[in-house]
């Protein structure tokens, strides 16, 4: 049997025909080179080489052995290539859902790197609603979904992706946009933009107005929080909304103030529990993981600056 290093050796003479020249070639000493062909032969129990005019010419007895070696090699350049295609994303598309809080900002960041790492790589995003989410993996229409709530479903984890706090936010001329932090007593006191309470961020702020016993009205409810964010700019009332659909100053001409009351959120990633994620679900979601925690919690930001979080400075 020749082993790896024997066939590598037996290539690399036959390529330069000397012992010196596979010396170079393979990065070792001649006299290693020598010593390992002549235990070669000699384990084989056939001559490979004839020196001719201070060369190594492969004998006749030796053609066939030659010939599947460079099949051998071959097939290692052909593996080469197929590794260098799978890290550039070549030939694959990763299909992921999110929720519109998510995907608005946190997701294209998480894009933008993971193309950087798969250059060749396509990609499917859709925009889900939450229970839209279940059928979407279920079905194979995507890999993986990013979401704002955690369901309880057999063929369905969810993994933790990142913790997340919901803010007040104002329009920028607002009387509350200079305020450090703002109560539920005091939203409640202005006129309310807001999202449906059954939708996991607006069950989070009715339980806040609801363990205070205090009575809000929204005048303008709206599914998206993109669309809530242009209604506060127009100037038509005040809302709650989450950090992610608001980060990076995402949306021009509103004020985040953060919330006295706690209104920590879990948000996470599911996937089908019958099969393994790719390399680039997995890349992908370590990816979003890094930039939803890169956003710096108000509540935070307020208590080393003393003032509100400005998305926009006008």
């Amino acid at each position: 049997m020749l082993t790896l290093r024997q066939i590598e050796v037996i290539r690399a003479i036959m390529i330069t025909g000397t012992i010196a020249g596979a010396a170079k070639l393979l990065n070792v000493s001649a006299p290693g080179i020598s010593r390992l062909m002549k235990h070669t032969e000699r384990s084989l129990r056939l001559k490979l080489f004839e020196r001719r005019h201070g060369r190594y010419v492969p004998t006749p007895e030796a053609n066939d052995i030659f010939e599947q070696i460079n099949g051998v090699y071959k097939k290692v350049d052909d593996l080469h290539y197929t590794l260098a295609r799978i890290e550039r994303g070549g030939d694959v598309e990763l299909r992921l859902g999110s929720v519109p809080s998510i995907c608005h900002v946190m997701v294209p960041r998480a894009i933008e790197r993971l193309r950087r790492k798969h250059p060749d790589l396509r990609i499917d995003i859709n925009i889900l609603k939450i229970e839209e989410a279940l059928d979407y993996l279920l079905l194979g229409k995507g890999e993986i979904a990013a979401m704002s709530y955690k369901l309880d479903h057999p063929g369905i984890d969810f993994m933790p992706l990142a913790m997340g706090e919901l803010l007040c936010i104002v329009p920028q001329a607002h009387e509350l946009a200079s305020r450090p932090v703002i109560s539920a007593k005091e939203i409640v006191r202005h006129e309310l933009i807001g999202i449906d309470p059954n939708d996991p961020y607006g069950r989070i702020m009715s339980e806040i107005f609801g363990r205070q016993g205090l009575a809000y009205d929204m005048r303008i409810k709206a599914r998206f929080g993109t669309t809530v964010c242009s209604l506060v700019r127009a100037g038509l009332g005040i809302a709650v909304i989450d950090q992610f659909t608001v980060a990076h100053d995402s949306m021009q001409g509103i004020v985040a103030v953060p919330i006295a009351e706690p209104t920590q959120f879990q948000t996470y990633v599911a996937i089908k529990n019958d099969k393994a994620p790719s390399l680039y679900a997995e890349t992908f979601v370590k990816l979003l993981r890094e930039e939803m925690n890169a956003v710096v919690s108000p509540r935070r930001e307020t208590s080393r600056f003393g003032i509100a979080q400005k998305i926009t400075s006008g």
